[in-house]
Formats: C-alpha cells, sequence, structure tokens
C-alpha cells in the first residue's frame, strides 16, 4: 500500500470542521453526455441532469424519485463524483467538488459519503469474507491497527443487526440471504462513519416481506448517527417509510419538491399525480383513488422538447404556453414546490390539485 493510501486524513480541509447546515449544496446542475457517431463525431448530447438545484440539511433524509431514464442515477453518480459536472456547482460543506485536487476527492469520496447500491450480490466481492468486505474502506483509509479495524467491524454490523457477529464474519456472500447481503451493503457504507449516504434502489432486488424493515433500519441508523440520506427509487410506495422530504425529477429536471406527506397527499403537479396513479397501495387508507395513467413515453433527452418536458403527455397542457416556456418555480406553500404553468394566477388550477 502506497503512502498516498495510507494518508487519506492528511488531506482534510483545515475548516472543514466548521459544520453548516446545509451538508450539500446542489446549485443548477448540469450533467451533459457528449454522443459520437463513428466517422462522424459528434452527435449532440444527453441532457441527463439539467439544471437541478436543491440543499441537503445534516441529518435530513430526502427521496429522489422519477421513473427509469428521468436523471436520477446521473444526479447519483455525480453527487458521488463519480461524473463529471458539465454547468454549475456540487459544494459539499463549503468546498466545491469541482475546484477539489485529486487527494481531496478521494478523501471525499472514501470517507464523507457512503454508497448503497441496488444489487447486493453483484455489490459484493465474491472472494472476500464478510469481515474483510466491511473492513476493506478503513484498510483504504490506512487505519493499519488489526485489532481496531475489527473493533469497528463488530460495532457497524451490530447496528445493522447482522447477529450474532461470529456467524457472519468469516462467510462470504453466497452463503447469506438477500436481505443479510444488503444488511453487509449498508454496513460497508457506514464503516467510515459518512456525513452523506446515497441509497440507489436499496430495496428493490429484495422480497417485499424485508423491504420495509430494511428501510426502517435504515432510518434508525440515520437517525442515530445524524446523517444525511438521499434516497433514489422509482417506487412511491416506499418513500413514507424513510424520508421527509420528496423531489420528483422528470427528464433531467425537478419538477416538484415537497414534504412527504404534502406531496403524497396533495400532489400539484401533473406528473407527480401520474406516478401515483400507476403507484400499487395496498392499504387502503393511504391510496388516493386515482385511476388515469398519462399516454406516451417519456422524451428524449438528446432532443428535450421545448418549454415544459411533461406538457406532450398533459392533458392540463395550455397551448402556445407550456409548449413554448420552461415553466418557474411556483410556491404553493413552505416547503412545496412546483414548476407548473398552471399555478399561475392568469390559469385554472387543475381538478385533481383544487
Amino acid at each position: 500500500m502506497t503512502d498516498e493510501m495510507t494518508t487519506l486524513d492528511e488531506v482534510r480541509p483545515e475548516d472543514q470542521e466548521r459544520k453548516n447546515d446545509n451538508v450539500l449544496d446542489v446549485q443548477d446542475l448540469k450533467v451533459w453526455f457528449e454522443l459520437r457517431r463513428l466517422g462522424f463525431g459528434h452527435a449532440g448530447f444527453v441532457h441527463a441532469v439539467d439544471g437541478v438545484s436543491f440543499k441537503l440539511k445534516r441529518g435530513e433524509a430526502i427521496a429522489i424519485v422519477g421513473e427509469s431514464g428521468c436523471g436520477k442515477s446521473s444526479l447519483m453518480k455525480t453527487i458521488l463524483g463519480l461524473n463529471e459536472i458539465t454547468d454549475g456547482a456540487i459544494f459539499y460543506e463549503d468546498m466545491n467538488l469541482n475546484e477539489m485536487d485529486g487527494k481531496t476527492l478521494r478523501w471525499y469520496r472514501s470517507t464523507q459519503i457512503g454508497y448503497v447500491q441496488q444489487d447486493p450480490y453483484g455489490a459484493l466481492p465474491p472472494f472476500m469474507t464478510i469481515q474483510r468486505i466491511i473492513e476493506e474502506p478503513l484498510i483504504v483509509g490506512g487505519m493499519k491497527d488489526k485489532e481496531q479495524r475489527l473493533d469497528r467491524v463488530r460495532k457497524v454490523m451490530n447496528e445493522v443487526r447482522l447477529i450474532p457477529v461470529d456467524d457472519y464474519l468469516s462467510k462470504f456472500p453466497h452463503q447469506i440471504s438477500g436481505g443479510q447481503q444488503q444488511r453487509v451493503v449498508i454496513a460497508r457504507a457506514l464503516i467510515q462513519e459518512p456525513e452523506i449516504i446515497v441509497a440507489d434502489e436499496p430495496v428493490s432486488m429484495l422480497d417485499a416481506s424485508v423491504r420495509v424493515e430494511v428501510l426502517k433500519l435504515m432510518r434508525g441508523l440515520q437517525e442515530e448517527h445524524n446523517i444525511s440520506f438521499i434516497y433514489i427509487t422509482h417506487d412511491l410506495s416506499t418513500v413514507r417509510y424513510f424520508s421527509e422530504y420528496i423531489f420528483v425529477m422528470y427528464a433531467g429536471l425537478i419538477a416538484e419538491k415537497a414534504k412527504q406527506r404534502d406531496l403524497l397527499t396533495n400532489p400539484k403537479h401533473p406528473y407527480t399525480y401520474a406516478l401515483l396513479t400507476a403507484t400499487s397501495e395496498p392499504e387502503y387508507e393511504n391510496a388516493l383513488g386515482f385511476k388515469e395513467v398519462p399516454p406516451g413515453e417519456p422524451p428524449s433527452l438528446v432532443k428535450p422538447p421545448q418549454g415544459c418536458r411533461f406538457h406532450p403527455r398533459c392533458k392540463w397542457a395550455i397551448a402556445g404556453v407550456c409548449d413554448t416556456e420552461d415553466p418557474p418555480n411556483f410556491t404553493i406553500e413552505e416547503g412545496h414546490e412546483v414548476a407548473c404553468w398552471l399555478y399561475d394566477e392568469r390559469y385554472e388550477t387543475p381538478e385533481f390539485a383544487s
């Protein structure tokens, strides 16, 4: 192991201890991927994230929701420091990710932000024991004392309910269940005591019987350690167990932001309404009785439609407005914003939101 790999603490900025309320500040973020055709060169850009802004408070849990292709995974990978930023900025504390040097960015990715993958079996090296998988970030981070590492591993395994710990330390991933594998992934994300954890569809690969159990486990860990969580999902039926705020993404943009209960019971954007329409809800008291699903498919992110990106699928679209002008964010009430022309005072509010 090189000296560089054993001195991550040395790159901690001197002013990093000066904590502020917002652990993460995303400002008008754009992430575009260039398309190239063999022999023809540049063929345009995929506008995966096209102007997203939000703030994540310390100890807060937010959910970023949207159907496949909306840009939520590209946003997640950029926050993790894995994608290049095309425009805009992401600030961790007061540090701009775009301005971090190599060592500082590695410190951020290795110790300040954790990642819970969607597929636990695919995320775990099959040739490593559970102990080695969980302690690997400590080894990479420069913790040389084996006993100290083992103590930390035991503590985290107890926290994620992999008990008795001694029964799991020497096992390999294929020897435990899917739910237990996801607990190992969560333990690995927790081992460096990060400020932020990004969870990418963390229960979509699990049996229905263990989904709520795992979500409640993560919620308890978040509250106990005051960790900021970003929960990425397409399933609105699970967010009530985890998040305080929900951000709904569509075609690279945030269509609606609201507190969890407000959004689930009082959606304002036609796309949010559509997502709730398509959500399977077994509990009668939580169902809102939605019946309609909008026609069509999500737009191309290579050539997004002019104006509101949802207007080709929206039965409330206003001709000459929704199809020509980008909607601003309208504040419905404190903490509830929606990017939709229907909330301009000149137009009539749709019946589902009245």
